[in-house]
């Protein structure tokens, strides 16, 4: 099992909510939207599935099971491989994200 990994947004401009799901669907997921409120957290845990998370609007700080931290911003992409163990803080403007699984049972 790897560890999760950070794809920084390279533009300027953050992506458009139409740009991320079709950036999900030209990689055959199926993507859903989700949101918390500033301050919500996640224990830690862990997924049968490979999550892919782009962070639409306000920011969120997850955790790996080594202790690396990534924080996402609009247009950041979380890779989280298939039972690795993370936790996450949602900042304090809320947070806005889009998933996809990958090779979920």
């Amino acid at each position: 099992m790897g560890e999760p990994a950070v794809t920084r947004w390279a533009e300027e401009k953050p992506p458009t909510r139409e740009a991320l799901v079709d950036a999900l669907r030209r990689e055959g997921l199926n993507p859903g939207w989700w949101s918390n409120g500033p301050g919500d957290r996640y224990a830690p845990h862990s997924h049968g599935y490979h999550k892919v998370v782009y962070c639409a609007s306000g920011s969120i700080t997850f955790r790996s099971a080594s202790g690396a931290e990534f924080e996402l911003a609009p247009g950041d992409r979380l890779d989280v491989p298939r039972g690795a163990t993370h936790a996450a803080v949602v900042g304090d403007r809320g947070v806005t994200c889009l998933e996809g699984r990958r090779g979920e049972p």
